[in-house]
């Protein structure tokens, strides 16, 4: 226990120390987020903080599970496998949510990387992704809260919709101040359970990681956030999430410990949905909901104490399915 401790305190000074030399660097350079004109007016006044945070939380997530990997010995030759299925959706959709921002940031492309080809790219890196999956020699199998089914090549698409899926729905909470970092922290907190539950020690490191680097990182972005994590930090986050998942077979539950990402994601196509049936009539004030939080009058800090307690909440609840179901 003392190890974790001390791999966790190490982690959170390595992120901390790294934003700090990090952000006065983006300043400098100017990689300031372009606040749409469409949203909520009390978000003008972020204009120009920098974004890209992503970089630092992978970068710092690598150097802190290889301090946790060495101090909790968590390295075992029968799970070196489970470094790939960890590590290539978390550096894999960082890269794409990278290009993304450097488009937008850099390049003053607003729309970034064209919306079907970034779907199209998503879905080619979780072929790829199953591929190396595969040759692992890993199961088609699902676990349905307590039944296992062995889907055969349909695992397949199922793994290519759901890692889509999880890394869209976190980029689509990342819209306010420590809303998205928060949400992460719990769902992984509840994650690590399961890992610990499972004795699934170099996973459980890679959780260990994250957790410590997104907490640096929320230092620096609760309201008023002085940096963002931007589409490499939320892609990043959204395949580590969903790999993580896939390693603990617990894909399912996802739908319980990531709750409030799935209402965020549903808040959005029930709105696009209503609005073109309606020909422009709205559910929401604007989606996703956290937006509709804010235009109906909540603070920034009431809506990610209200999000987070559901997060919580759900976060438990699926933590404890997991031990008994899973």
């Amino acid at each position: 226990m003392t190890n974790i401790i001390i791999s966790f305190v190490v982690g959170i000074v390595v992120s901390v120390i790294l934003f700090m030399v990090f952000i006065p660097y983006l300043h400098r350079l100017k990689f300031g987020q372009t606040i749409r004109i469409e949203g909520p007016k009390e978000h003008y006044k972020k204009n120009g903080t920098p974004t890209m945070g992503g970089i630092v939380i992978i970068l710092g997530s690598l150097i802190t599970l290889l301090v946790t990997i060495f101090v909790t010995k968590a390295f075992e030759i029968e799970s070196l496998k489970n470094i790939f299925l960890l590590l290539f959706p978390f550096i894999g959709y960082g890269l794409l949510g990278y290009l993304d921002d450097y488009l937008i940031i850099v390049k003053k492309n607003n729309q970034g990387v064209k919306p079907r080809i970034k779907f199209m790219l998503m879905l080619v890196l979780a072929g790829i992704y199953y591929y190396i999956y595969l040759s692992l020699g890993m199961p088609n199998t699902l676990n349905i809260f307590g039944k296992t089914i062995d889907l055969g090549f349909l695992y397949g698409i199922f793994i290519l919709l759901f890692i889509a899926a999880v890394t869209n729905a976190v980029n689509i909470t990342d819209g306010i101040d420590g809303l998205a970092g928060g949400l992460i922290v719990i769902a992984l907190i509840s994650l690590a359970g399961l890992a610990y539950y499972q004795d699934q020690k170099l996973t459980l490191a890679f959780i260990l990681s994250l957790i410590a680097t997104v907490l640096g990182f929320m230092i620096f972005n609760v309201n008023p956030a002085s940096i963002f994590m931007g589409n490499t930090g939320s892609y990043a986050l959204g395949g580590a999430l969903a790999a993580i998942a896939i390693v603990l077979k617990v894909e399912m539950l996802m739908l319980v410990i990531g709750i409030v990402f799935v209402i965020e994601t549903l808040s959005v196509i029930m709105q696009v949905y209503y609005f073109k049936i309606t020909k422009g009539k709205r559910i929401f004030k604007m989606a996703p909901l956290h937006h509709h939080f804010e235009l109906s009058g909540y603070s920034e800090w009431q809506i990610d104490f209200i999000f987070w307690s559901v997060g919580i909440f759900f976060g438990i609840i699926g933590l404890v399915m997991g031990v008994k179901l899973f």
